[in-house]
């Protein structure tokens, strides 16, 4: 009796511990399930929310296609014009989130003008890059006019650049000019006594800047894109300033030209001061870089031969300017041919030459014996940097 009660307990115990591990284990593994369930329903919901979003606003509109929507984005086009026009197109689902999408990403302002095959089953990242890429057919591109450049640079930089077809139309135009009379500055030109000597009447007067201009403009289209500019590069002031110095628009344009092939920037002043005072003393100029656009050879170490050529834009024969500007001068060198450096007016500079080729200094003079002193001292210099480059 008394084994019996024994066992019975043993077993009631048993039982009893059995419970209270079970219940032990579940007291710990029911939060983790209850919370295994709560973030499989969680993700469950973000995942429907989140494939509701794509599919409604994000996903291309088409899985798979293969037809090509043209699509242009004009000069100009703002970003939002540009997506509700893909969304117009069926091209996209949400204007909105493309918006948003290439302003996240840094594209909004990288969109460039052209015509492009878009497909509806191309995803928002593939139509931005493309977009930005600009790899469609472009509608405009930029062209750039250097100060210092001559017509003749900018024509067969075009021709090389795909701009135009033919340097030599081009040149034709800046030529004779003719075409161009209805801007008041070009038509004073074409009036101008020594018109014909000029090499090009439009030299100088395709002002130095960037522009952008349609793939398919004429060389008279780009031409009359350039003289547009010409006028705000030379505004009403300085032609004001131009009256009160005894010079025309075209003449100061001329000396600017001269400026900008003769010096550094920060010799124009000192320069255009040298320029003043020779041609109020009736002195020639004897500019170097005039010979280089007669002969078309940068050379340093001029020789008698050089200086004797005979040509109106001679400066060693002629007294005065030339018939006209020998390139394009920046803004700069045009300031600089309206306000001589004053103390070199003043002292009356008459010379300089250029010191060391490399630095491209310059060194000013008063007298003729101090500049001769000074060319005996640096025209080593200059014939060496001839022969450096193997010009005779």
């Amino acid at each position: 009796m008394g084994r019996r009660n024994y066992t019975y307990q043993s077993m009631r115990d048993e039982r009893q511990w059995e419970i209270h591990w079970y219940a032990g284990v579940w007291r710990i593994v029911r939060p983790l399930l209850v919370g295994l369930t709560s973030l499989v329903v969680l993700v469950g919901l973000v995942y429907g929310g989140y494939r509701k979003v794509w599919d409604t606003y994000v996903a291309p509109p088409e899985t798979e296609t293969t037809q090509a929507v043209p699509f242009e984005v004009a000069s100009g086009d703002s970003l939002t014009r540009v997506s509700r026009r893909l969304e117009e197109a069926g091209l996209i689902r949400s204007k909105t989130v493309f918006k948003y999408y290439c302003d996240f990403a840094g594209m909004g302002q990288k969109i460039q003008a052209g015509n492009y095959l878009l497909r509806a089953d191309m995803s928002l990242g593939e139509i931005a890059d493309q977009l930005t890429r600009g790899d469609g057919n472009p509608l405009v591109r930029n062209i750039t006019m250097i100060p210092g450049w001559t017509v003749e640079t900018l024509a067969v930089r075009l021709q090389e650049d795909g701009v135009i077809e033919r340097a030599q139309d081009f040149l034709d135009l800046c030529r004779d000019g003719r075409q161009f009379q209805d801007y008041y500055y070009i038509s004073d030109v074409l009036k101008t006594k020594d018109v014909q000597s000029r090499k090009y009447v439009l030299e100088g007067y395709l002002a130095a800047d960037t522009y952008e201009v349609y793939t398919s403009s004429t060389p008279e289209e780009i031409i009359r894109r350039l003289l547009s500019q010409t006028e705000r590069a030379f505004p009403a002031d300085d032609q004001d300033r131009a009256e009160s110095l005894g010079f025309s628009m075209d003449q100061i344009l001329t000396m600017a030209s001269l400026i900008e092939k003769e010096a550094k920037r920060e010799d124009f002043a000192k320069v255009s001061a040298v320029f003043h005072n020779r041609l109020r003393q009736n002195m020639k100029l004897q500019s170097d870089v005039t010979i280089h656009y007669i002969t078309g050879i940068p050379k340093m170490n001029l020789e008698s031969q050089d200086l004797a050529v005979a040509n109106p834009y001679n400066t060693y024969q002629i007294t005065g300017l030339p018939p006209g500007p020998i390139c394009s001068p920046s803004r700069e060198a045009i300031y600089a041919a309206l306000y001589p450096d004053e103390t070199y007016v003043a002292e009356n500079y008459l010379y300089f030459c250029a010191k060391d080729p490399e630095s491209g200094e310059l060194y000013f003079s008063r007298t003729l014996q101090e500049h001769e002193n000074a060319v005996s001292i640096y025209a080593p210099l200059w014939k060496a940097w001839d022969e450096k480059r193997g010009i005779q």
